[in-house]
């Protein structure tokens, strides 16, 4: 990954990001390079895969080494803190408990558990949130988009976050308090421009979304899509959450949605988008189809809300907080 980053790119501004979040940024940086690396050793190498909850949704000996090395990073540089990882579930970074109440015999706490106790913990401690591979089966069929995202946590919310994407060369830095920027493949850094600048109507606007697992939920997806496909420019869904939301403040994607995204999927790329001032929604669940994320700039936040939140009235709270 020496390629991809120049080493010497600076991670905070002059009077933006206090010591601590720059330590913070460098270790996110460090451990999301860790997972690429591993990642990029295995590409186009996959002879099969395991399955998770259904035969499109899967898991490679990959993703789970990938977490591996992310961990490892953060147990080295941050042994006291906790990390959240999309495999891996809640542990402290050196293996120890949480809680001898709510964790396994591995030390571990899984699933929704994990996150409502992230979110929990998160109060006294850092909080490390980490997307080992993005777009899972983008990397199985041999597809290119996909990437490792790294963010960390406190009460008040994400501090830090970190998107790699190893086949584009490309690593998408936030921070809280207005950093925002993109390493590109040569190694320069370019700030991200301000979402305020940007027009935004909606007959021209390039709409980015994804698509859930579960077939009953991916119908309801397309009927939203069949009801706006004609009054916008177009629509993209690349398959990975974190990409999508880089793309968005970066300008390459106008407006950006989904449902079923969880805290792993979203809280690099969120943190990005906020930094450039656009707005993160959360779109609350409608039945039993699951909530999720709306991503705009202020003048398609009105006009693309009632047609993709079915009616739902906005929610107050951080967007990290509210999807579970």
């Amino acid at each position: 990954m020496s390629e991809s980053v120049d080493s010497a790119a600076p991670l905070s501004a002059p009077g933006v990001q206090p010591a601590v979040e720059s330590i913070l940024l460098e270790v996110a940086r460090d451990a999301a390079e860790a997972g690429a690396k591993v990642l990029l050793k295995y590409f186009g190498k996959l002879s099969e895969s395991v399955t998770k909850s259904t035969g499109t949704d899967m898991v490679s000996e990959a993703d789970l080494a990938s977490e591996a090395a992310i961990r490892a990073v953060i147990a080295e540089r941050r042994p006291q803190d906790i990390v959240l990882g999309e495999e891996g579930g809640l542990a402290r970074a050196d293996g120890t408990p949480i809680s001898a109440n709510e964790a396994g015999s591995d030390g571990q706490v899984y699933g929704l558990a994990a996150v409502q106790a992230a979110r929990e913990a998160a109060e006294d401690a850092f909080v490390w949130i980490c997307d080992p591979l993005d777009g899972t089966t983008n990397y199985l069929f041999g597809l290119r988009s996909w990437c490792v995202s790294v963010a960390v946590r406190d009460a008040e919310g994400v501090i830090a976050g970190v998107v790699v994407d190893p086949l584009a060369r490309e690593t998408w830095i936030a921070g809280r308090g207005g950093l925002a920027f993109l390493v590109d493949r040569h190694g320069a850094v370019n700030p991200l421009q301000d979402a305020a600048a940007r027009p935004a109507e909606l007959s021209t606007a390039l709409i980015g979304t994804g698509f859930a697992y579960s077939p009953a939920v991916r119908k309801h997806q397309a009927q939203v899509i069949a009801d706006y496909i004609d009054i916008v420019r177009d629509v993209r869904r690349t398959g990975a959450a974190a990409l999508d939301l880089c793309w968005t403040a970066a300008g390459r994607l106008d407006a950006y949605y989904e449902r079923t995204v969880r805290p792993w999927d979203i809280a690099a790329g969120a943190l990005l988008c906020e930094q450039v001032g656009l707005t993160v929604r959360y779109l609350p669940a409608i039945g039993d189809v699951p909530d999720g994320v709306l991503v705009t700039p202020d003048g398609l936040t009105e006009p693309l809300w009632p047609l993709v939140a079915a009616g739902a009235e906005p929610v107050d709270g951080a967007v990290i907080d509210l999807v579970a």
